[in-house]
């Protein structure tokens, strides 16, 4: 007769009190105690903490074209500091998590991340009462534009930082 398994006692720690649900798995993992934790959960957050860093990384990679495109095409005087540091901030944090995987994920959908940042920076422009016309179609930085520490697109307004 085959046997059949019970779901792990901490199947329903799950839905009660997550935090110690990742607790009691960490232990159980650490302690190699494997047919005790909880599979189905376990893997479940597993794939959403690799989804989750995924779209960290595309949402800072946005929010650094969205800044530096205002950096570029802004005739503003102000913000600009605040802009340089959302940029710095951003890179710093993206710096943090970005593995070799998620740089190749980055780079193949740049595009993507760029037309996202045009439209949120064309909306900031609008705000401001500045034309939005000469934002580039395609995105103008490259990957390593977009996260060195050191570089900033020269403003085309003619403002100087």
């Amino acid at each position: 007769m085959a046997k059949t398994l019970s779901p792990p006692a901490d199947a329903a720690l799950y839905e009660e009190d997550f935090y110690l649900w990742v607790e009691r798995q960490a232990d159980l993992l650490r302690k190699g105690r494997f047919r005790d934790l909880d599979l189905a959960h376990l893997i479940e957050e597993v794939e959403d903490l690799a989804a989750n860093l995924r779209s960290t990384a595309f949402s800072r990679t946005q929010q650094i074209i969205r800044h530096l495109l205002k950096l570029q095409f802004s005739g503003a005087r102000e913000p600009r500091r605040l802009w340089r540091q959302t940029v710095r901030d951003q890179r710093d944090e993206l710096e943090l998590h970005l593995t070799n995987s998620l740089r190749s994920q980055v780079q193949a959908t740049l595009p993507t991340r760029y037309a996202r940042a045009r439209r949120r920076a064309a909306e900031d422009l609008t705000e401001y009462k500045e034309k939005v016309e000469a934002l580039p179609e395609t995105c103008p930085y490259s990957l390593e534009q977009i996260l060195s520490h050191d570089w900033f697109p020269a403003n085309d307004r003619g403002v100087v930082d």
